[in-house]
């Protein structure tokens, strides 16, 4: 898996072909001075929440425990999220929603679930949590066009299939064939899956707990592979570290009014509890749901003995899936104000995507820890629909804009690293409204090249600008030779740059 496709350096340099080089990693980065790296939270949607369980049959709450697309065929919004244990669905159905903006959603009375209980609703599929869909339009049988990798519950006394993670497939998105009887991999209730378009392989991140100083903790491994039938066994990849556990506490903090117990040293610990993605050009961007937990919830003496906590978003960076950089230890997609919809635990969808200049990530937010009210069905919490509830939410960043390198008034400068491309020009993700940024080619020793001083100076705030010197922008003379890029930056945030036809 790690030799597909992926952005390796070698001895003369990183290759960065025509690709967006983002600063969520330092891969490109030789040296800096007086520059330093911001990371840049999302932006909730004003009318958050956008999706909420407000139908019967989806039970107390509802998550965006799956994903959600734009359907580039039918120019619309597609999701598949999970609602909450009820007697209509008692087994964790999937519900599907569509939209023709991303903000105002429907839920179609399209639902395939057989029950005698309604004669209309919107499940398409039961037994079945964390539904991670991919529509594959390169599929030549159209019965499987749809494609999803999910963890299924095996209640119900059904014999087959075993609970775990499984396969299955759909014409529609609507009507869904289990191809898998067994477990497709090892994993415990939560796994997030995706379609690598640069690998050309299916990617999923299983649960795997795991020893970790002392106890056994929710941590995730990855697995990818072209057979969705076939998979290795997955390779252990987000585990807490120190730094994880030094932060708990803080993490803690915000919250302690909304937590059913007090503080236990000896238990308050940072796990995983699952993991989105977003498919950058340079890497893939991680969305690990961190869950700080203080104590063993407060349950009945006769119930499962569970953890209690918060849990929010932070940002982690990849680009072989084998080693993840999380510089920033802070939340990307803030928690709510205390009694807030989103004030409590919050997980995302399976996969961010591009929309337009933007991306795009749906998360699902609880106005709960995760003790308090238990989420398992086998409880029933008198407040749960009425004090307690979770709905769905939109996150937005403009493209790429995770992590900036600033420059302050005093200017700063950013080196990279020898770097290979292709294309012919240089171009910017850049925000210097009232600032500069220059740019100087320089060869694989750091010397300037010739004929090529300090670039056209940049003031502007601007996804995408060209970077030119004296007028001229053609740079195709040094394409497959390392050269080092030296930016002074101004009053200026660099969010990105690549080398374009």
């Amino acid at each position: 898996m790690a030799d597909r496709g992926v952005d390796f350096g070698n001895v003369a340099g990183l290759d960065v072909g025509s690709r967006a080089q983002l600063f969520l990693d330092q891969q490109a980065v030789y040296s800096t001075e007086r520059i330093f790296f911001r990371q840049h939270a999302a932006r909730k949607h004003p009318l958050n929440p956008l999706v909420k369980a407000d139908q019967p049959w989806e039970g107390w709450r509802i998550n965006v425990y799956g994903t959600v697309l734009y359907d580039e065929q039918e120019k619309i919004f597609k999701m598949w999220y999970m609602g909450g244990a009820n007697a209509e669905f008692p087994h964790y159905a999937t519900f599907y929603a569509t939209s023709a903006d991303g903000v105002r959603w429907e839920k179609p009375l399209v639902g395939t679930v057989k029950t005698s209980k309604l004669a209309r609703h919107n499940a398409v599929l039961e037994f079945c949590q964390i539904a991670s869909v991919t529509k594959d339009l390169a599929e030549p049988d159209l019965s499987r066009r749809y494609k999803m990798i999910e963890w299924s519950h095996a209640g119900g006394g059904r014999a087959k299939p075993v609970g775990g993670p499984h396969v299955l497939v759909s014409p529609d998105g609507l009507n869904w064939t289990r191809l898998s009887q067994e477990n497709i991999f090892r994993s415990n209730d939560v796994v997030t899956a995706y379609y690598d378009a640069r690998l050309k392989q299916y990617v999923a991140f299983p649960k795997l707990s795991t020893p970790v100083r002392g106890g056994v903790r929710r941590c995730f491994g990855v697995t990818s592979t072209d057979d969705l039938l076939k998979w290795p066994d997955p390779r252990l990849v987000f585990q807490p570290d120190l730094r994880d556990d030094a932060g708990t506490l803080r993490r803690i903090g915000p919250v302690r009014g909304m937590l059913d117990v007090p503080d236990n040293p000896l238990v308050m610990r940072t796990e995983f509890y699952g993991l989105g993605v977003y498919q950058a050009e340079s890497c893939v961007v991680g969305f690990p749901w961190i869950f700080s937990i203080n104590n063993d919830a407060r349950f009945p003496l006769d119930r499962i003995r569970n953890h209690e906590g918060p849990c929010e978003i932070q940002l982690a960076a990849s680009r072989d899936l084998q080693t993840w950089e999380r510089p920033f230890r802070t939340p990307v997609i803030p928690l709510g104000a205390p009694g807030a919809w989103d004030s409590g635990f919050l997980t995302t969808a399976s996969q961010a995507f591009r929309h337009q200049d933007k991306i795009f990530l749906y998360y699902g937010g609880g106005n709960y820890t995760h003790g308090n009210p238990i989420l398992y069905d086998e409880y029933q919490g008198a407040e749960r629909g009425r004090k307690y509830t979770s709905s769905i939410g939109l996150a937005t960043w403009p493209l790429d804009r995770f992590v900036s390198a600033d420059g302050g008034a005093e200017g700063g400068l950013l080196t990279t690293m020898p770097l290979h491309f292709t294309g012919r020009r240089l171009e910017l993700n850049v925000a210097a409204p009232k600032g500069r940024v220059t740019v100087e080619l320089l060869d694989s020793a750091g010397k300037p090249l010739s004929g090529f001083g300090k670039s056209d100076p940049i003031g502007t705030d601007a996804i995408r600008t060209t970077v030119t010197w004296k007028g001229k922008d053609e740079l195709s003379q040094f394409a497959g030779k390392a050269v080092t890029l030296r930016f002074e930056l101004h009053q200026a945030e660099l969010y990105s740059f690549a080398f374009r036809a």
